[in-house]
């Protein structure tokens, strides 16, 4: 039987991701840290779990990149 894996991030885990219940204030967090989101019907922002974990996979990839020695 195949597990159902959720989209999006629920409200509870938009919270903690945010640290704080308000709904503007959690906007501002995610517009401030670059984290992608769009806004449902009634406000509330929506996470969707790849945005999450582009940006844990963008992180390593950036600080690997080549650099020539001659450059140093």
């Amino acid at each position: 039987m195949p597990v159902a894996i959720d989209i999006c991030l629920s409200r509870e885990e938009v919270r903690q991701l945010c640290r704080t219940p308000q709904k503007a204030r959690q906007v501002a967090f995610l517009q401030r840290n670059g984290i992608r989101h769009y806004l449902d019907a009634h406000g509330w922002p929506v996470v969707i779990r790849a945005s999450l974990e582009q940006t844990e996979r963008a992180a390593p990839a950036a600080a690997g990149t080549w650099k020539s020695n001659k450059a140093a």
